[in-house]
């Protein structure tokens, strides 16, 4: 018989953990001495602490491995305890593996967009089914066009990988005609507010890939593609309309910045 100490050193198990197993009657000690107190277990009990420890390692429950440590042999109920843990550890490997796949996909995103390197360029942009809103807001509120827009699109299933910005035309009372919009899979029901329908392309297009904070009004990337057209021997007269494309998603932004596409139409639309 050993002293509860000693069978704590012997098991690995604390005497912490020894008292507390022996108040819910997972482990009672073979013997208390009645006058002082003093629990003393006998070694075959490191058979039944090496028990607890094993069903503890496969994330049963004390209360479960009590029940496992009373029947006699696998009965049905055992065996029940046994299939749903099995089940539900298959749950918890289902979605870890989707967790880590959908990070694998972030981290293939965050690669490339930090490889990315500021770009200028000519191309033709092709229509796209979208969902829109288009309204005359100061630019601070383009956040919440988009989470606007956003919502209504995920209430209809679709995911808003991709969000579009049209600047119509700027005012000198600080407010634009804003028109936001995100590329739809297939069409859904709009209202008086949401637009469904084909965002317009253009034959060609200058475009200037960047990296910037949108929700802010210091971004150059305007003045910058202006300037590269002119020195191209294209100057505008006006840049708009101008449409940025947001080639980062909200869920794969770390800080403040995106990358972005900004658009100037030269052509007719398309």
């Amino acid at each position: 018989m050993y002293k509860i100490s000693a069978f704590s050193k012997l098991s690995g198990v604390s005497v912490k953990t020894l008292r507390f197993y022996d108040e819910i009657g997972l482990l009672a000690p073979a013997a208390t001495d009645e006058h002082n107190g003093y629990r003393y277990y006998a070694e075959e009990q490191l058979l039944t602490v090496k028990r607890i420890q094993a069903f503890k390692s496969e994330g049963f429950t004390l209360e479960t491995i009590r029940s496992f440590l009373e029947a006699d042999g696998p009965t049905s109920a055992v065996q029940d305890a046994l299939a749903a843990k099995q089940r539900e550890l298959a749950r918890v490997i289902d979605e870890a593996r989707r967790q880590a796949s959908e990070i694998g996909q972030r981290l293939d995103r965050a690669r490339m967009a930090a490889e990315s390197s500021p770009a200028f360029g000519f191309r033709a942009v092709e229509p796209v089914l979208a969902a829109s809103i288009r309204d005359r807001v100061p630019r601070s509120q383009l956040c919440l066009l988009l989470n606007e827009l956003t919502a209504y699109a995920e209430a209809h299933g679709q995911t808003a990988d991709q969000l579009i910005v049209t600047q119509h035309e700027e005012t000198e009372d600080g407010y634009c005609e804003l028109e936001v919009a995100i590329p739809l899979s297939e069409a859904i029901p709009g209202n008086k507010r949401v637009q469904i329908g084909l965002l317009p392309g253009f034959a060609s297009a200058a475009s200037h890939v960047h990296v910037c904070n949108p929700y802010q009004e210091d971004c150059l990337a305007a003045e910058r593609l202006s300037d590269w057209l002119a020195s191209q021997g294209m100057p505008l007269a006006t840049r708009f309309p101008m449409r940025e494309i947001y080639l980062t998603s909200d869920r794969d932004m770390y800080g403040s910045m995106r990358l972005a596409e900004l658009l100037i139409p030269l052509d007719r639309r398309i």
